[in-house]
């Protein structure tokens, strides 16, 4: 072949002439500019080629030299090849002619030729191309240049093909050569090769880069493992296993030992009976708490003396034990009763002090406001990452705003004679589907907002105001426009464009790889990906962002039509095309985060309506009445009694008395106390001071500037009622007791003995067989009294208020450590508990106390609830008729008689301690697998998703005018520091799994640089007759000259030479604003037109920026791992380099928290621990007991966290805060059971012989006591409230409050009504009596300021 012959159209390229004569030996010019392209191998002999050829490969090379002059390998071996393909004068022996055509000349040109090469040389041309980085594209240059090929056979086919860009004709290269042809064997250059003409630089050549040091990948969890089993988890099984083990077996060897001692212990008890007929029984620890008024309740904890021990037969009777007392505790019951005495006395005055400060508090509401920003309601405003977004933006600009669209082909039913079943996954491509999506397409290019913006008044423009939209869709690849493709075309296209995407340039002139475009396509068996078969195609839109807040309003207003189109999009897309359309705008987060709570307003409003029902219909359940039937019995006897009305009564009136339970009756008499017993209006009002707490916290702290946020408002009434309503149970239980002992219906005390006194399960008693008192029979002290209703009142408040204040000030504390997270809502949210809490306590002791009065007095003066006007008539009754009940409901007697008497066995609590050792072991494993995250709100939009989001470089303080500070950032020259940001940034790229960067990044310094190389003739131009002036791309290339051409040094990759200090800040000024075209690629307008940011007066650069991916990241783990790693390669690259370098991704400033959560959990959840210690070890008066306490609160967080990952529960900032009402809620659990139990002591020591026996009668009286209050009041609530909240469709609040809340609730039941009363019992602190067992201590004592001494 030689010379051209002519154009196969109007337009295109000239074509070779088929030529079979000899080499011409070339002119003096001709010969310079074939030397100038080709080389010096063409410096002398006779070539195939003429001066027009030579000028076209020039052409040629030109457009590509900007993608491969960065590896000389890679260029010269591509100059070698078409140069020799050209112009050798041994062309006829690798190249064959195989077709001509006649050209429109009417000349005869070549069509078709055969190019044989040697297969050595096709491998080291493509190994030395292949990894030849395109920095504007974040790509390679074998996709511009080769299509994307992934061997040389597939490069040669791509250059060879005719196309309109590209070879005019075909080449083809045949796999064989015949025997007269000999193929193209010369030695290609390799990148690692040490000559300057071929060895590469690091980013374009793997194997020279130096290796980094081996990193562990983020969260890779612990490496020592044995087995499945990580060391923690074997250690903890194996030690588990063996304690399992060691209590059988001693449990098995004191049962055998107990046993031969008690055949001992019958023998001498035989001989003691025979010496002595008169039995004298000695007054067992607490006998006459457990055995006094029970009937057959007591029988399960009835002592049996055997089991004693030795000695116990020379214990003193216990009332010989001084009592222990504990200032604080009669301080505390001083206070309170004084405090109840006149709330009581004064209910109205109460009500109107209280009232007015709550007022005042309200008064808040003024300066009320809901956050609904994300970045303010979840970022730190002194977040690490959000400083460096606010810096990121300010400098460079804010990130642009992606309207993100995933189209899938929607579910089809398939019916068969079995069943009917729904199939997906079904490809995405059809003809059928594109038409329909370019019409989708065209309606949102003419979407026009309220305000009148259009796509291209708000989208990104690389090229500047009058360029293209960037947007990332398929139909990009048909130039938006079916018009030249039908059903037969469309497909073959469509591979075309996903093979070679330089082929199928958008509007916007970046090649389009098809992980942009399509998601979810699969292999065939030889891995070769099939693109037709994709399931989804994704459409990104990107919009600009801007700081000024007029632009992003506009950018705003078009999203909010966008997102109102794509609504009613995907609600009508099955119907007419089949399609299924999710998506995701730039408002969607903001959006997606509120909509919890608009659209779950109804279950959270029904949640609490169950709550309050059931708090208000079960307070009555222990109230004191006299004998009378219930409902049920009652509507039984009336039905029995209704025939009377029609039969003839055989006695009069007069002739013998009639039973009136007997008489029919037209409507049936119910029992008086559903009608007055009932404490409905208590516990709504109850529940109004919950609602009020709220109100008057919000109030304040709105007052104080802080802001509430919707998913707040939802979930403090949650928390406040499981505090509060608890509380109120145990105040209303208490009074119970107190009118069952005091009150009008108080019984006759039972008589045992000689010696009376009132039931009471949390009362002390002396021991029945006290000899002092039947000597002085003076009981009177103990005997039962009638007491004034305020009394009571204040007698209940006496005895439960320092148990509440254990519970309020140790759940306050807690919670307000909440407010050491740094994310605001978490803080807002921790600052609204504790003062909602706080207050809700206030009010319980105040107005409450005077509501409990006046309850009272309605209910005693026979009035209805809730119509406390209308007054029942008195009824005829029995004066001898004792009063039903004991104080205790249905959940009491079932304590008292079932499930104290078995927790407390030796043997029961063997096996709880056991059980629960065993939750500790598997929590402890479980937590392992805990993993950081939130709620991925768009897990199901990014399944198809297959590219990850940009991450941004930033380097700063370092001064790049400098040749130090240009090699600390550039890759592309040999003196560039080995730990560059640029070598760095590409040395992580090859190992993903720890750095989570999956392509090459954008280097500025070195496309700028680069720019600045003469051999780029259309790129850095000055004038020729005043190089200070630089040449525009318009300008005439006859005027113009390479910015460097002539330099002394000339420029080089040693980068000797190159510009410094103003000269660097003129030249990289230029480049900014220098377009990007084929013709010059590295210019930097349209690639790093803001990659720069530069100072005021232009003297320097402040920063800039490499522009990179992350990996394809699914899940939130991905998420954290990326942000993780990212801050790992930024710490690496400024410790080498000595620049201040940091990363920026959009979503790293919602991460941010997952850097520090793990040590604020830690730092968090240990205060909290500690501050339960020390409030409770002082207020219970022991620090052994509190040391109890706060182990089993911590136990009980952690088997939360133990079933977090079992339930899809991340750790995050939600569940921290989540983590700490768990401990504050847990209190509430072990609070009022261990100060009960503190309470019922008797003053015996721990180390008494009988301190176990003690313990157990202490802890059974506690269990009857408060226990019923604990179910009902916070166990029973919750549940019911939670089991509502299940149907939310909001999954913050199913995962971090339903699912956490209902977790929390049965592990604090489990804990502090099983755990804690087997511990307490077994190694609890000795008591203190209450004192107001002695029913004259309060109106004595405490009247009288009277203490025990």
């Amino acid at each position: 072949m030689r010379d051209s012959c002519g154009k196969k159209g109007f337009f295109g390229k000239d074509l070779p002439c088929p030529y079979d004569g000899v080499p011409v030996e070339p002119e003096d010019d001709a010969r310079a500019l074939l030397v100038q392209v080709c080389g010096s191998e063409f410096a002398e002999g006779p070539t195939c080629c003429t001066t027009d050829q030579v000028e076209a490969l020039r052409d040629n090379f030109n457009q590509v030299e900007g993608l491969i002059s960065a590896c000389p390998a890679c260029r010269n071996n591509f100059r070698s090849f078409f140069c020799t393909f050209t112009c050798s004068p041994e062309q006829g022996s690798f190249v064959n002619i195989t077709s001509t055509q006649t050209t429109s000349t009417g000349q005869t040109a070549v069509k078709s030729v055969d190019f044989h090469v040697e297969e050595k040389f096709g491998e080291g041309f493509y190994d030395s191309c292949k990894n030849v980085q395109v920095g504007t594209t974040n790509g390679y240059a074998m996709e511009l240049i080769g299509g994307g090929a992934k061997d040389y056979h597939g490069f040669f086919k791509f250059m060879g093909d005719e196309k309109a860009i590209g070879s005019p004709f075909q080449i083809d290269f045949p796999l064989t050569t015949p025997p007269e042809l000999t193929p193209l064997n010369i030695t290609p250059r390799g990148c690692a090769d040490n000559d300057l003409t071929s060895r590469c630089t690091c980013i374009d050549c793997p194997s020279i880069c130096p290796a980094l040091p081996p990193v562990t990948p983020p969260n890779a969890g612990p490496t020592c493992h044995i087995g499945s089993f990580s060391c923690l988890s074997f250690v903890l099984i194996v030690g588990y296993a063996l304690a399992v083990l060691g209590f059988l077996t001693g449990y098995l060897i004191s049962r055998s030992i107990r046993k031969r001692r008690e055949r001992s212990y019958e023998r001498v008890a035989l001989s003691e009976d025979a010496a002595s007929p008169r039995i004298h029984p000695r007054g067992l620890v607490g006998q006459g708490s457990l055995a006094q008024h029970l009937d057959d309740d007591s029988l399960g904890t009835q002592s049996d003396s055997r089991h004693l021990g030795r000695g116990a037969t020379l214990l003193n009777s216990i009332e010989t034990v001084q009592p222990r007392q504990y200032p604080l505790n009669t301080f505390l019951r001083h206070g309170f009763y004084k405090l109840g005495l006149f709330a009581a006395s004064s209910p109205w005055l109460t009500f109107c002090l209280v009232f007015v400060v709550v007022g005042l508090l309200n008064v808040g509401w003024q300066k009320f406001e809901i956050e609904t920003d994300p970045v303010r309601l979840w970022v730190s405003p002194s977040s690490e990452s959000k400083l460096q977004k606010e810096y990121f933006d300010k400098n460079f600009g804010p990130f642009y705003r992606t309207e993100q669209i995933f189209v899938t082909s929607a579910p089809v039913e398939e019916t068969n004679n079995l069943s009917l079943t729904a199939t997906s996954g079904t490809p995405a491509l059809t003809w059928d589907h594109l038409k329909y999506w370019f019409k989708v397409e065209a309606d949102i290019r003419a979407l026009r907002s309220p305000d009148g913006y259009r796509l291209s008044d708000v989208c990104f423009k690389p090229a500047g105001p009058q360029g293209a939209c960037v947007v990332q869709s398929i139909a990009a690849w048909y130039g938006n426009n079916l018009e030249y493709y039908d059903e037969d075309t469309w497909a073959e296209h469509l591979n075309q464009c996903a093979h070679s995407p330089v082929e199928c340039l958008p509007d916007f002139q970046q090649p389009l790889a098809p992980h942009y475009v399509l998601g979810g396509v699969p292999k065939d068996e030889n891995g070769r990906q099939i693109y037709l078969d994709a399931k989804a195609f994704v459409i990104t839109y990107v919009v600009s962002d801007s700081l000024d807040a007029e632009v992003q309003a506009k950018a705003m207003d078009w999203e909010q039509t966008l997102r109102t189109y794509l609504i009613d999009l995907s609600q009508r897309s099955i119907d007419e095309a089949g399609l299924h359309i999710a998506f995701s705008t730039g408002v969607s987060l903001e959006e997606e985060i509120n909509k919890s709570t608009n659209t779950d307003v109804k279950i959270v409003v029904l949640s609490y309506l169950a709550m309050f029902f059931y708090v208000s219909l079960t307070l009555g359940a222990g109230t004191v009445v006299r004998d009378e039937p219930g409902v049920f019995a009652s509507l039984a006897q009336w039905a029995r009694n209704f025939p009377g009305f029609f039969k003839r009564s055989s006695a009069t009136s007069s002739s013998l008395s009639v039973d009136s339970r007997r008489t029919p009756h037209f409507f049936p008499r119910l029992p008086r106390s559903l009608f007055t017993g009932s404490k409905f209006t208590l516990g709504l009002f109850g529940i109004a001071l919950v609602v009020l707490s709220v109100s008057s916290s919000v109030g304040f702290f709105s007052f104080m500037g802080v802001k509430v946020t919707l998913i707040i408002a939802e979930v403090i009434p949650f928390l406040v009622l499981a505090v509060g309503v608890d509380n109120v149970f145990i105040l209303v239980h208490e009074l119970d007791r107190q009118n069952f002992l005091h009150g009008p219906n108080a019984s006759a005390p039972a008589s045992q003995g000689g010696f009376t006194t009132p039931m009471s399960p949390t009362s002390y008693h002396r021991s029945p067989y006290d000899s002092s008192i039947r000597e002085d029979g003076d009981s009177g002290a103990s005997m039962p009294q009638y007491l004034s209703a305020e009394e009571r009142v204040a007698r209940t408040l006496a005895k439960m208020g320092p148990s509440i204040l254990l519970s309020t000030i140790t759940e306050t504390v807690a919670f307000s450590l909440g407010a050491l997270v740094p994310m605001p809502a978490v803080r807002n949210f921790a600052l609204y508990a504790a003062g909602s809490v706080l207050l809700n306590a206030i009010l319980q002791v105040t107005v409450f106390i005077s509501a409990l009065l006046l309850d009272l007095k309605r209910s005693e003066a026979s009035r209805i609830d809730c119509f406390p006007c209308i007054r029942l008539p008195s009824r005829i009754a029995l004066l001898d008729g004792p009063a039903t009940g004991s104080g205790v409901g249905r959940i009491g007697r079932f304590i008292r008689r079932y499930y104290a008497p078995f927790l407390l066995k030796p043997v029961t609590k063997g096996f709880v301690m056991l059980t629960f050792t065993g939750v500790f072991v598997a929590s402890i494993i479980s937590m392992q697998h805990i993993e950081l995250g939130l709620v991925d709100y768009f897990d199901n939009l990014d399944a198809y998703l297959d590219v990850g989001p940009p991450v941004y470089f930033v380097s700063r303080n370092i001064d790049v005018t400098q040749r130090v500070g240009q090699q600390a950032l550039c890759g592309r020259f040999t003196t560039c520091q080995d730990f560059s940001v640029a070598n760095t940034l590409e040395a992580e790229r090859k190992r993903p799994e720890a750095s989570f960067i999956s392509e090459p990044s954008a280097s500025w310094i070195d496309d700028f640089l680069g720019w600045l190389d003469p051999g780029k003739e259309d790129c850095c131009r000055v004038r020729k007759r005043d190089p200070s002036v630089f040449c525009g791309p318009r300008d005439n290339s006859r005027l113009c000259q390479p910015c460097y051409l002539n330099k002394t040094p000339a420029w080089n990759i040693t980068m000797d030479g190159l510009p410094e200090n103003a000269e660097f800040m003129r030249y990289a000024k230029q480049w900014l604003i220098s377009p990007t075209t084929e013709e010059c690629p590295l210019a930097g307008k349209a690639s790093f037109g803001s990659a720069l940011s530069i100072s005021d007066d232009g003297s320097s650069v402040q920063a800039s920026h490499f522009r990179t991916f992350h990996a394809p990241l699914k899940t939130q783990k991905d998420f954290v791992d990326a942000f993780a790693a990212a801050h790992r390669v930024a710490d690496d690259i400024s410790r080498r380099t000595g620049a201040d370098v940091f990363p920026y991704s959009v979503f790293y400033v919602f991460f941010d928290q997952y850097a520090h959560v793990v040590a604020i959990t830690q730092e968090v959840l240990g205060l909290g621990l500690a501050a339960v210690l020390v409030v409770t070890a002082l207020l219970l008066g022991s620090w052994r007991s509190g040391s109890i306490v706060t182990g089993v609160v911590g136990l009980t967080v952690l088997t939360v966290m133990g079933v977090m990952p079992l339930w899809g529960i991340s750790l995050n900032a939600i569940s921290l805060v989540n983590l700490v009402i768990s401990l504050g809620i847990a209190v509430e659990f072990c609070a009022h059971v261990a100060r009960a139990f503190m309470s019922a002591g008797s003053g015996l020591p721990v180390d008494h012989p009988a301190g176990q026996k003690e313990r157990d009668e202490r802890m059974w009286t506690a269990l009857v006591d408060v226990g019923p209050s604990v179910l009902s009041g916070i166990t029973f609530t919750k549940l019911i409230g939670m089991s509502v909240l299940a149907l939310t469709r909001s999954k913050l609040l199913e995962i971090y409050y339903f699912r956490m809340w209902l977790t929390l609730i049965i592990s604090g039941a489990l804990h502090g009504l099983v755990l804690l009363p087997v511990v307490l019992s077994i190694a609890g602190g000795s008591g203190f009596p209450q004192q107001e067992a002695d029913e004259e201590w309060m109106s004595t004592a405490i009247r009288n300021d009277y203490e025990y001494a």
